[in-house]
């Protein structure tokens, strides 16, 4: 496993209804793919899982000559898609694909209506990006040593836009003003991309976001980068210092994308599923599309991908606790 994912690790695909399918559970279609697959990405259009979600949405209708169609759900930081994607047929056509934020929200959220680690088979783990941390240039300096004096000498004035409550987004900021003693407001949104918008438009100061959906408004000058966390510069962002050059050595915050599918799926299935992951990833496309984003694809399947799941459910436990994050 690549140095950022034990980073990682250490610390910490238009809306369509579900596709069903008269396949019973318990059996595999040996013509799969045999008709369009439904991938729920339980957040906005425009955020970051759809960063990665349509590069492979594309090549997998490349490779199998069948749709990936990508069903957008968000709502309530990312559990009401993966709650319908939990009861979605376990067939081999119905996928899911979620992020960090899931293995966060056993701990942020008293009651939930899906259990990642019960309620689906992990398949893989498809992209790791590094938070980075972006502003409106015309609202807060460009320069991080500016841009820290103005937050401190304005406690609570300045704002920060997530995901919603309980996601990546959040944890990052929270995690942020504990190890700089700094106070900034956080304002949930229903995906990354609603958060990226305001950004963008002024309504909020700054971002706490994966670079795989800041990494164009970066590119466009829409957004200015600060800082990418960790212990070193993102290839794809030279330019922007890492956190532990800025003094903050501990600030380690990534943000990974898997995929799933209902438990239940035939084994067989599993596998031709990530048999046409593993071909996706080998494509021109996709290496060129994970690179602009700064992202890596580990290649972490099956079990493997289980247990890194399971240890990102007890590792943000830990952080919840310790700096108190509460749903807004």
């Amino acid at each position: 496993m690549d140095s950022l994912l034990n980073r990682r690790s250490l610390l910490q695909l238009g809306t369509a209804t579900l596709v069903t399918s008269p396949w019973s559970t318990s059996w595999a279609d040996p013509n799969w793919p045999s008709k369009p697959v439904n991938l729920v990405v339980p957040f906005p259009a425009g955020g970051g899982t759809d960063a990665f979600a349509r590069p492979f949405s594309g090549q997998f209708a490349k490779l199998t000559g069948k749709q990936l169609v990508i069903d957008n759900r968000g709502g309530a930081g990312g559990n009401l898609g993966a709650g319908l994607a939990a009861k979605a047929p376990a067939d081999g056509y119905n996928l899911f694909m979620g992020a960090v934020h899931h293995s966060i929200a056993p701990s942020m959220y008293p009651r939930l209506d899906y259990d990642l680690e019960k309620d689906f088979v992990p398949l893989a783990l498809m992209a790791v990006v590094p938070q980075v941390l972006v502003v409106n240039p015309r609202k807060l300096p460009g320069d991080f040593k500016a841009f820290m004096e103005a937050v401190r000498k304005a406690p609570g004035q300045f704002n920060y836009g997530s995901a919603g409550g309980g996601t990546s987004h959040h944890l990052a900021g929270e995690l942020f003003k504990i190890q700089t003693r700094t106070f900034i407001t956080h304002i949930p949104y229903r995906g990354a991309g609603p958060a990226l918008q305001d950004l963008i438009a002024g309504n909020v100061d700054m971002m706490f976001d994966g670079l795989g959906s800041s990494a164009q408004h970066i590119k466009g000058g829409r957004v200015k980068a600060l800082m990418v966390s960790g212990a070193k510069r993102n290839p794809a962002f030279p330019d922007v210092p890492c956190a532990a050059e800025l003094g903050l050595p501990d600030y380690t915050v990534t943000t990974w994308y898997g995929l799933w599918a209902p438990k239940g799926t035939p084994a067989e299935l599993q596998a031709r599923i990530l048999e046409e992951v593993r071909r996706a990833a080998n494509t021109d496309e996709i290496k060129t599309a994970w690179q602009a984003n700064g992202a890596e694809f580990p290649n972490v399947t099956g079990a493997a991908f289980g247990s890194f799941v399971n240890a990102e459910i007890r590792r943000w436990a830990s952080v919840v606790k310790e700096s108190g994050a509460k749903l807004d």
